[in-house]
Order: structure tokens, then sequence, then C-alpha cells
């Protein structure tokens, strides 16, 4: 591996009112060398990428460039000296072909003439092992291919500095090997790769180096393959916050949750239709649904949770036929939902904390005959804060004036105390750090210690390993068979995830929690 410098950050310092986002940060990536960045959620990490890549100026601090001094005047000019950044948001045009969206990042030059930029993609994407049609339309490509087109745009730009964020969150393992094949082709190359990750093993697996970013400023640097996973978390987190959580295997009760033939036909474009889908949950599990994102989880949990409404018998809890009835029904009879969107579906941002509580928890004793007991609802909103460790100034903060993680465990807390039969949880740590991931987890089990069924829908993987006895994957909004977890690989869950399964059918459904 090349040793020459491509990149030198010196002292770099960011401030926003209230918050130093980057607090004398040293970064220097080599030539060739793929370079994970860690962080916990507010570490500094977006704010240092965004100076990467020329979105903001930094207050104070240095870079360097191929040896020579830069100030760069933004995203243009960075991609102009080979800078490239693959957001984890794509910034594609569903309506536009591969072409067409490449074409729009380029110089008027090299986009005029249409087929030789479609000549050039393909000998691009396939030299690195990435086939694009260019005239396919992106509303067409599945999520791995559209992570293609964002890496072939930044390399047809001839990028010597590739920056991925979160690569690998809207892959299946098998996409994610291709990806890591690609990687390790453009390091090899010469090319440099600054990998963003929360997933440790991928690190470990795949960069050269990691340096570690805790509250603004650099923790600690080291060789991913010469550390533990827990060496590089503890650079994260420091010493006082649990790693992980511990969770005892336990004995399922009777069935809860059946859902029989569950079909549902969205009304948005984007959305993903549900196709005969069946599946049992028992009192006292966790069972878990992978899937890449858009494949119709959205629509299962709107189904699950009366949001939508379906053929009134193909959903059953306790025996209740509940496939017609609207949400505030379903929560009387025990169902309490998660969604992955905090704030709006989970949370009204504009709202306090004790409002946000009478939202959902209006049953818990909060309201009679029409008038609310807000000393009540006061007091329901102090204990969640209580038990679940939720950082707030006070219970009549605003909902969006908390972190994601800390709002995170106060729409599980709100749920969780109302004792649910049925949880529904998607994505529960979606971009919380570590320690409040390990409250939600520890959340989601004690609520199956104390009989509840819990359905967590979730991209990450480790996390359902963890947690969850039963797993199956949703694709095209169709669902895999429920197996053991201990009977599952990762390899068969990707495959799973990519649409190889047999359909579950009802019997076999019911023979597999039998």
């Amino acid at each position: 591996m090349a040793t020459a410098q491509r990149l030198k950050l010196e002292n770099i310092v960011k401030e926003y009112p209230g918050c130093r986002a980057n607090d004398g940060v040293q970064l220097t990536v080599n030539a060739g060398e793929s370079h994970a960045l860690r962080g916990e959620n507010g570490a500094g990490k977006s704010t240092l990428m965004k100076v990467i890549y020329g979105v903001i100026q930094p207050d104070a601090g240095s870079i360097t460039w191929n040896g020579h001094p830069l100030t760069l005047q933004g995203p243009a000019h960075a991609r102009e000296l080979g800078i490239g950044m693959v957001f984890q948001h794509f910034s594609l045009f569903e309506t536009l072909t591969v072409a067409e969206n490449i074409a729009l990042s380029l110089p008027a030059d090299q986009a005029r003439d249409r087929r030789k930029l479609e000549a050039r993609i393909s000998e691009v994407s396939e030299h690195y092992g990435m086939a694009l049609d260019p005239r396919r339309y992106v509303n067409s490509l599945s999520i791995g291919e559209r992570q293609r087109v964002e890496i072939v745009r930044c390399l047809i730009q001839e990028s010597s500095l590739l920056i991925l964020d979160e690569p690998t969150s809207v892959l299946t393992p098998q996409e994610v090997e291709t990806l890591f094949r690609t990687l390790r082709q453009l390091s090899h190359e010469g090319c440099s790769i600054l990998f963003i990750s929360h997933k440790l093993q991928e690190v470990r697996d795949l960069c050269h180096r990691a340096t570690v970013l805790r509250q603004g400023r650099v923790t600690g640097e080291c060789n991913p393959a010469e550390v533990s996973t827990d060496d590089i978390a503890r650079m994260m987190v420091g010493n006082e916050t649990p790693l992980s959580t511990q969770v005892e295997p336990r004995e399922p009760g009777e069935v809860l949750l059946n859902v029989r033939e569950l079909n549902y036909r969205t009304s948005d474009p984007f959305g993903t239709s549900l196709q005969a889908l069946s599946m049992s949950l028992r009192a006292g599990e966790i069972v878990g649904i992978a899937g890449v994102a858009g494949n119709g989880q959205d629509e299962l949990l709107r189904a699950l949770s009366g949001e939508a409404l379906v053929s009134n018998d193909s959903i059953t809890l306790n025996g209740v036929a509940i496939g017609q009835a609207k949400p505030a029904v379903r929560r009387r009879l025990g169902v309490a939902v998660v969604p992955e969107e905090r704030l709006g579906r989970g949370a009204v941002p504009s709202m306090s904390l004790v409002d946000n509580s009478l939202l959902t928890a209006y049953g818990e004793g909060m309201v009679n005959t029409g008038w609310v007991a807000m000393g009540k609802v006061r007091d329901y909103a102090s204990r969640i804060v209580e038990a679940f460790g939720v950082r707030t100034a006070s219970i009549d903060s605003h909902a969006a004036s908390l972190s994601g993680g800390n709002l995170q465990k106060f729409i599980i807390g709100r749920e969780a105390m109302q004792q649910p039969k049925l949880l529904v949880a998607s994505h529960p740590t979606w971009g919380v750090d570590v320690g409040s991931a390990v409250a939600i987890h520890e959340a989601l089990v004690r609520l199956r210690d104390e009989g509840a069924a819990v359905l967590l829908i979730s991209e990450d993987l480790d996390e359902l390993f963890q947690l969850c006895g039963r797993m199956g994957a949703i694709c095209a909004g169709r669902l895999s068979p429920l197996v053991n977890t201990s009977e599952l690989t990762i390899e068969r869950l990707g495959q799973w995830m990519a649409g190889d399964f047999p359909s579950a059918a009802p019997s076999e459904v019911s023979h597999a929690v039998a």
C-alpha cells in the first residue's frame, strides 16, 4: 500500500451555537488506503464530512490535499479535485435514466454526448464489477443497483478519494460482498476510501486504519484488524457504557397474533404492496423481519397498526379479527407501535414530551369523561424519562429538542409502559448511539419476558440475530418463512432478502410455530 498522503486535516474546528461539532480534529488518509471513521451520533462525523466535501467551511484548522494547502470553495470544487461522496440517502431522480442522473453532475462538455457517456458508464461499471445499463430508469433499479449509480458517478469523475457514508445500511449481505470487492479493487488501484459505518465487523474486514471520534474529538486511531470490536467501541463510548444486551432464551406461550393471506395495495407510487403475507407471533417472543428498505416494511407496519385497513379476518389478535379496526381500537386491545419516523409519526416535533405522552397513552387513566387529568399525564411523562434514562432539560421540552437516541428512548418508553400485548417496532435503534441502543434492546427483552409479543422490523442484521427467537425476511411485499434464529445463516438470510425463498403458506407458518 502506498504511503503518500492523499488528505490531511489539522486541528479542524467547527462550531455551531451551543455546540463545538469538531474540536481540533486530526485526520490523515493515505493514497490507496481504506480508512474508517467511527463515532456515535453527534460525535462530529457528518460535520467533518461536510468540511472535506466543501459543503461547509471550518472555523479553524487546515486542509492539505496531495501535499498542497487547500481551501475548498464547495462540492463542485471538491469533485474537480477528485473528491467524491456517496451519501447514505441517495440523490437520484427516480424518473430519469442512469445516464441522465450521472450527466447532471458532469460538466456540460462531458454530459452533452449521450452515446459517449453511456459507453463510458458501461465501461467503468463493468471494470469494477458493478455492471449497469445506462438506459434503465432509476425507479426500476434495486437499492444495490442505485448505490452502484452513485459510485459510478464518482468514478467517472475520476475521484481519487471516495467518501462513503453508511454504504451497507440498505444492502443484502451478498450485495455487501460485491461492494467490498469493488472497494478493495479501487484501493489497489490507488483510490483512497473514507468509510463511515456503525458496523464494527465491516470496518475490521475492509479498512487498513480507523479514526474514532467522540464528542467532536479524536479519541484514538488503530488498525481494526489488530483490535477487537469491543476495543473500538470503547474508544467511541468510554468505559462506563454497556456495549450489548444479554438475551437469555425463553420458551414462548400461546399464539397471540395471526396474519393470514394479508393483501394490501398501497396508493403510494413508490410504495410496495403486500402479497398474501402470512405469519404468527406467540406471547413472550421476539420475531424479526429483515429486509432492504422499501420492500413493504412500512406497509406491514401500517396494516398492523390500523393506519391501513385490510380484510378483517386477515389479522387476528387473541382470536379477535382486527383487520378493519382503527388504531384507537387496536390500542385498546393491546397493540403498541414504534414507527421508523420519530418526528412526525412517533412524536409531534413542536409538542412537549407531556403532550406527546398523551397522544398514545391516553387510555392509561389520563382522560375521564372527556377531561384530561394533566397531573397524571405529567406523572406519566416523568416516569418515562426516569425509567428509560431520557436526557432532557424538562418534560415540557419540545420533542424536536431531544437527540435522536433520547427521543427514541422516550417513544419506546411511552409504548412499553402501557404494557402492550403486541409491540410492533420498526428500526427502533436506527441512528442511535450504543448506550441508547442497549437501553432500547433491554426494553424489548423486558416486554418479551413480561409475556408480550414483539415484532422487530430492522435492517440491522446484528440486532436481529441478537434479539430474535425467530426470523424471516421481506422482499417486494412477500414474506419468507419464519424460522428459528439458531437455524438461520446470514448467507441464507441474505438470499431471502433478495427474494430467493418459497412463499410461506398458512399451514407452513402454523407448523413453524407449533
